[in-house]
């Protein structure tokens, strides 16, 4: 079984997943690309914020998770958006520290956010699913 058929059965899975993965880039960006600042060529400062930002999509995915929310739709956007505009962020910043930043920070901030857009992707198809099929059945979505 696919893992998008896997998630339209059971989306609260999309949660868990996108929680791990916010965890994992908490800690690549916030202890390990830190200790090798010059191979990455990205400022501790900078690397901290973005290590920051996936805890709170940590958090935000736990509570989902445990949500017995209808409008689990709904919450799938507000990661996929959050996940969007990490991105978005992401990229701005290492453009900010073009100057310094070394070939193996733009492929590891590349790399990740082309894992989280792929993400996103998955958690917006679901959603409008989800919408889709609560419409159909009559369930309010918002």
């Amino acid at each position: 079984m696919s893992l998008l058929k896997t998630v339209k059965m059971k989306p609260q899975k999309l949660f868990i997943i996108d929680g791990v993965g916010a965890i994992l880039s908490a800690f690549l960006l916030g202890v390990v690309l830190t200790k090798f600042e010059r191979i990455f060529g990205i400022p501790s400062e900078t690397l901290y914020f973005l290590a920051v930002l996936p805890l709170f999509f940590a958090l935000y995915d736990w509570y989902c998770y445990q949500s017995k929310n209808q409008n689990i739709g709904l919450l799938l956007i507000g990661i996929a958006a959050l996940n969007v505009l990490y991105c978005l962020i992401s990229i701005g910043l290492i453009i900010h520290h073009f100057e310094t930043t070394t070939v193996f920070g733009w492929i590891y901030i590349l790399i990740e956010t082309i894992v989280v857009l792929i993400l996103a992707t998955i958690e917006f198809k679901v959603a409008t699913k989800i919408k889709k099929a609560n419409t159909q059945q009559g369930i309010k979505t918002h």
